[in-house]
């Protein structure tokens, strides 16, 4: 099952490098704007899809270097 997942995603994003790292960077500007919209809720204080979109825009680069 996990086999199949990652031979799927290997496939897919072997045609589109760019799509995580451009996820990453959506991410990064979401969060951005919840600092401004929301600045005491706990993912404004908490910098989460900072952190999730650092994390995925390092995978991808990685993994289109990679592939």
């Amino acid at each position: 099952m996990i086999s199949k997942l990652l031979d799927f995603l290997s496939n897919y994003l072997a045609h589109r490098k760019g799509l995580l790292p451009i996820i990453g960077l959506a991410l990064l500007v979401v969060n951005l704007l919840l600092q401004f919209i929301v600045p005491g809720s706990f993912i404004a204080t908490t910098n989460l899809f900072l952190h999730i979109g650092l994390f995925i825009a390092i995978l991808g680069l990685m993994l289109a270097w990679a592939l």
